[in-house]
Parts: C-alpha cells; sequence; structure tokens
C-alpha cells in the first residue's frame, strides 16, 4: 500500500476562462509545463486548485483530464474537501474510478471538527476507497489541528500512508518521527519552510510557488536533499520572498498573479476570491518583479 511518494508535488492550479468557466485546455498545459520541469507528482485540487469553489462534477472533470494529461507520468492526487464526510466519501469512491493515484484529505469543511470528529472522519473516507491517502493538516487555514497524537491514533489504518504538515510549526517534523517513527511519509505544506524541513526529515514537498517558478522550485529541492547546503541556502534566500506569498490568505490570488507575470497562466479566479487590486497588487507585483530581475542563474548540476 505504501507507494513510491517523494519529492515536488505542485499544488497545481486550475485555470479558467475570463467567465470563469473552467479552462481545462490551458490546465493541461500548464501541468505539462510542470512535468517538462521534473516534478515528481502533482496535487489538483487543493486550496491552491481552488477546490471548494468548483461545483461537483466540475471536480470530476478537472480529476478525469488532468490524469489523461499526466499520462501515467507522474502521481496523480486529487484534494478531498467537502462539507460532509458522507460527500468526502462518494467523492472519494468516484475518484478512485477515474484512476487517479492517491488522495489528499482534508477535515470537513466550515465545521471546526474536535479530535475525535476529525479522527472519524478521515476514518470513514479511508474505509470508502482503496487510494492511498495523504492527510492535510493546515489549522491556520481550516482551523483544525492534527497534532502528532492523532496520527498515532491513525497509524492502523493502512492507506493512510502520508502527511502534509502545514501548521507553520516547523517542529511538528521532529514530534511526528518521536511520535509515529517513519510509519508516514512526510511533506512539508509551508512553502517557506521547507528548507528547515528537508533539514529535519521531509520527504516530499506540496508547494504552491513551483506553479510560477518551477525550474527554482526543483532546484531547491535537489540542492537541499543532496546536501549542497551552501547553494540551497543562497537560492533559498532569492526565493524566500516570493515563498511568503504562500502563507498569506490571498495566498491564490498571489500564485496565480506571479504565473501570469512568468507567462505560465492566467490570474483569474473564481469569486468569491477576486484579482488582487490597489496597492495590495502593486505591493505583490513588486515583490514577483524583483524576483524575476534579480533570478539567479541555476547551478548546473540542479539545472533542468
Amino acid at each position: 500500500m505504501r507507494p513510491n511518494w517523494r519529492g515536488v508535488f505542485p499544488a497545481i492550479t486550475t485555470q479558467f476562462h475570463g467567465d470563469c468557466s473552467l479552462n481545462i485546455e490551458a490546465t493541461a498545459r500548464h501541468l505539462e509545463t510542470m512535468i517538462q520541469a521534473g516534478i515528481h507528482g502533482v496535487v489538483l485540487l487543493g486550496t491552491v486548485g481552488e477546490n471548494t469553489a468548483l461545483e461537483y462534477e466540475e471536480k470530476l472533470t478537472v480529476v478525469r483530464e488532468m490524469k489523461a494529461a499526466a499520462r501515467g507520468r507522474i502521481p496523480v492526487l486529487t484534494g478531498v474537501a467537502e462539507y460532509t464526510t458522507a460527500l468526502g466519501c462518494r467523492y472519494a469512491r468516484d475518484a478512485e474510478r477515474i484512476g487517479v493515484d492517491g488522495l489528499m484529505v482534508l477535515p470537513g469543511m466550515v465545521y471546526k471538527s474536535d479530535e475525535r470528529e476529525t479522527i472519524a472522519h478521515f476514518r470513514a473516507i479511508a474505509g470508502a476507497t482503496g487510494l492511498p491517502i495523504l492527510i492535510y493538516n493546515n489549522p491556520v487555514s481550516y482551523g483544525v489541528d492534527v497534532p502528532p497524537s492523532a496520527f498515532a491514533r491513525l497509524a492502523d489504518v493502512a492507506n493512510i500512508v502520508a502527511i502534509k504538515e502545514s501548521s507553520e510549526n516547523v517542529r511538528r517534523v521532529t514530534d511526528l518521527i518521536n511520535t509515529v517513527g517513519d510509519r508516514f511519509i512526510l511533506f512539508a505544506g509551508v512553502d517557506d519552510l521547507v528548507l528547515e524541513s528537508v533539514l529535519l526529515g521531509v520527504q516530499g514537498w506540496v508547494s504552491g510557488l513551483v506553479n510560477a517558478f518551477p525550474n527554482e522550485n526543483r532546484a531547491l529541492w535537489d540542492l537541499a536533499t543532496s546536501g549542497r547546503w551552501e547553494e540551497a541556502r543562497a537560492l533559498y534566500r532569492w526565493y524566500t520572498p516570493l515563498l511568503h506569498l504562500d502563507t498569506r490568505v490571498k495566498l491564490v490570488q498571489c500564485i496565480k498573479l506571479a504565473m501570469a507575470e512568468t507567462r505560465l497562466g492566467s490570474e483569474m479566479v473564481r469569486p468569491p476570491r477576486l484579482p488582487l487590486a490597489g496597492a495590495e497588487r502593486d505591493e505583490v507585483l513588486e515583490i514577483i518583479r524583483h524576483a524575476v530581475a534579480t533570478r539567479p542563474a541555476l547551478p548546473m548540476a540542479a539545472a533542468r
């Protein structure tokens, strides 16, 4: 059951036309760009993929079409972010029928479940599918924390195989390893904590800014995981102002604006999100444009 999930897994954006309808062709083109840059897997319909802004059938369309576009070259996961446990189970079964390679499961949306309820939610979805599951822990965005003690209680669920740790508390990496050992594959889930997380032992990175800077993202991962720390630190210091955008409330708008600036996609988002405007837009554009203007040459062994 334990899959070989390692490396950079973009939380891919969902591209839209100007009227906010799905742009499957643009999403597929963007996926291909990132595959060519050397990503190791992809997560569809996470936070950055605007999961909760899509209708149920639209989600299945994205999964079906991106699974086809990947052509078996990388693992394709989809987010499971539904309001009820029953609907999460239904979506998991439907995604499995399409042939997706795994699920990134979030707690139930809107309601802030306690630990007992959260564990029951994850167990139910795991029981509804044979797919391997990555649990997404993001108490900052979703108000539900899954501490190491909860993962110890989930260790008996065979198809819960990985954790995306996005609590913004890098101590959690060590606490998880001390609590559950190597039972789960650990992914960094906060872009501007990735270098610290690699040092502490994560095996993968679910990233947002990779959507706009796939080559630099992959180079940073390669440098860090090969122990080339001086070069990794230098690249990380250039990248960090961009990576900070991943921790903002409007991270989706920021990432899509960065994609537009690097000509890798559209900044269109689906309401209630709106594209950045005014002083906020100017500030984010300044960060992005400065990074583009000072883009470093990638080390030869890490360049692709």
